[in-house]
This record gives C-alpha cells, structure tokens and sequence, in this order.
C-alpha cells in the first residue's frame, strides 16, 4: 500500500523527524511494578514491567513482553505506550494517575484493505480505574469534553516546525504548518478530545491524507504536550514516533447557546 494513499504533497518522514526536542524524559518509575488497568469497555490489562522499555502484559487470556515507554507528564500521572510485535499495526497508550487511580486507555488500529474515504486510522477510548476494580478511584473522571471547541493555538514541536491547530467539534479539527518543511500545507482531520483532569486533555487525530495517528497528553499547567505518531511510513512499515510541543494560546472562540458546534 502506497503512503500517498490520499493524495498528499508530502509524506510522513517530511515532518516525522526531530518532533521530540522538548519531550520530557523517560521515567524508570514504573520498571519492577506492577500495575492492573480494567477499563470501562471491559477489557483489563496485567502489566509487569520488568525493563525501561520492556513490559510483560497479560490480556483477555493474551499475554506477552513487548517494548513499552513510560513518562511522566504531570505529578503522579504517566504515559504509558506499548506496541506488539506479533500485531504491529495495533497499539495501545494508557495515561494513569497513581494517587486518583483515574486511567484511560486508548487501542490505535491502522486497518489494512479499503477503507473508502475514511481515515485508516481507528482509535478506541475508554475511560477505567487503576488497581482494585471494586474500589472507586477519586477526583474526575475522564469523558469527552468540549472544553477545547474554539481555541486556536501554536504548537511548537522544534525551533523549526510549528503548526497552528483549531478545535471545532467532538470529531474534527484543523491544522495548519505555520512552520517547517509543510509551511503552508493544512487541512482538517479526524479527532477525539477527553478531558483527564483539571488543565488536562488527552488528544489524538487520524489523517485522511496519510495513514498517520496520533495520541497526545496535554499539560496547560506546563503549556506542554507529550505523545506520539503511530503512522506507515514510506518503506511500507508501521511507525512509532515520539512527539513533544510547547503551546502557546492564540484565542478562544465562543459560540452562542443556538449555535453549538457537534
């Protein structure tokens, strides 16, 4: 399958490289603990991390070791992303907090075959508990949010690419390269917004141009992002990539109570 499957004027490995300059480090954290994810969706995940980039996991009467990255992108709360040698086009990424026990689990499918007009992209969000599933955890509990739906903002991945986003509904929003090899280049792709906790959004896009994914944390406390691209690459293999980006606020739009964006 080619990469160009939507027609671009350019292709992933333009922008893809150098998109973790301001990322926060891994975190050795987790490596030796244990920890259980029962999502609302009905699945839980067994998790031993045994290694800074090796995880033992047991699922639905599944398990394996595979690679794993932790970081931690706010106090008490982690990035957790996995990937599976024997299904390299899934994925799946967990942000935790370890003191509210709040988790979300986020499974990234790049389908093969014909996906029509659609993205090919899938991502499949569930909100969940950390540990003991007969315990409630505290604070806020994660859902989609319209907190975003009007704000105009700059991420600054690198000292030399930047990109413009615009939020408009549940399921779309617009980005515009103000920065970079793209200068130029926008258009509007497929999203999912979740709010986390207080100045705390899981965010993740799936392009119609390029079979490219995304799954990002943000940290307004900080003005900071943490995630990563789950993409094909131009050589036909699945790709991983971590991504980073300072943001800086343009403006906010607000709707009137008869006009409300989806």
């Amino acid at each position: 399958m080619s990469q160009r499957e939507g027609g671009t004027d350019y292709k992933y490995e333009d922008y893809a490289s150098e998109m973790a300059t301001y990322r926060n480090p891994q975190t050795d954290a987790m490596v030796r603990k244990q920890l259980k994810i029962t999502l609302d969706s009905g699945t839980a995940f067994d998790l031993n991390f045994i290694g800074r980039n090796k995880v033992e996991w047991k699922n639905d009467g599944k398990s394996g070791t595979d690679w794993c990255e932790v970081v931690e992108v706010e106090t008490d709360t982690y990035f957790i992303d996995m990937t599976f040698a024997h299904e390299p086009r899934h994925c799946r990424t967990f942000i935790v907090n370890t003191r509210t026990r709040q988790a979300v689990g986020v499974h990234t499918h790049l389908r093969v075959g014909d996906v029509g007009k659609e993205p090919r992209a899938v991502h499949d969000y569930s909100a969940g508990v950390l540990g003991d599933p007969s315990v409630p955890p505290t604070g806020r509990k994660p859902a989609p949010t319209r907190d975003l739906h009007g704000l105009r903002a700059i991420y600054n991945y690198n000292p030399n690419q930047c990109f413009e986003h615009v939020y408009m509904t549940f399921e779309r929003y617009a980005w515009h390269c103000v920065v970079g090899p793209l200068k130029g280049q926008a258009d509007v792709e497929m999203c999912t917004i979740y709010k986390f906790d207080d100045n705390q959004y899981i965010f993740s896009w799936r392009e119609f141009g390029l079979p490219v994914s995304t799954v990002f944390f943000y940290n307004w406390n900080q003005m900071k992002t943490t995630g990563k691209f789950f993409a094909i690459g131009d050589d036909g293999n699945v790709a991983n990539t971590p991504a980073a980006a300072l943001i800086t606020k343009l403006s906010m739009a607000f709707y009137p109570l008869d006009a409300q964006p989806l």
